[in-house]
């Protein structure tokens, strides 16, 4: 995945391949690696004659934010894995972390989000 988040144009197995000189991976090993990740929804290809071209279907950052929400859908209490998950982190993410926070309420009291409840006849009025 870190070469295709690097590079800004889709790449085929062969230009993949040889970006992974560090590693001696056989081209049908990164072949196969480049269809499972398409597969998964992590890469997407696209035709280039005989060949496919891939490309990351989602930066580096909506990946690991992928990541993290997975892991929070594993916990039995996610208020109890963020509070921890806030008290490991370094004082500049935590910092980080409040800015976020604080950008978010301000979009929310300009483009307030619908509550569940607000949704809720909409979803009613599509199921009858």
């Amino acid at each position: 995945m870190d070469v295709l988040w690097e590079s800004p144009e889709p790449l085929t197995v062969r230009q993949v391949s040889g970006q992974l000189t560090a590693r001696d991976l056989a081209h049908t090993t990164v072949m196969t690696v480049l269809d499972r990740l398409a597969k998964k929804g992590f890469s997407r290809r696209e035709r280039d004659g005989r060949a496919w071209r891939y490309r990351a279907a989602e930066s580096r950052e909506a990946y690991v934010t992928e990541l993290m929400l997975n892991a929070l859908d594993q916990t039995g209490d996610r208020q109890a894995a963020l509070a921890r998950f806030v008290r490991s982190v370094s004082g500049a993410e935590a910092r980080a972390l409040r800015r976020a926070l604080e950008a978010l309420e301000v979009r929310e009291l300009v483009e307030p989000r619908p509550s569940l409840d607000a949704r809720k006849p909409l979803e009613e009025a599509h199921e009858g």
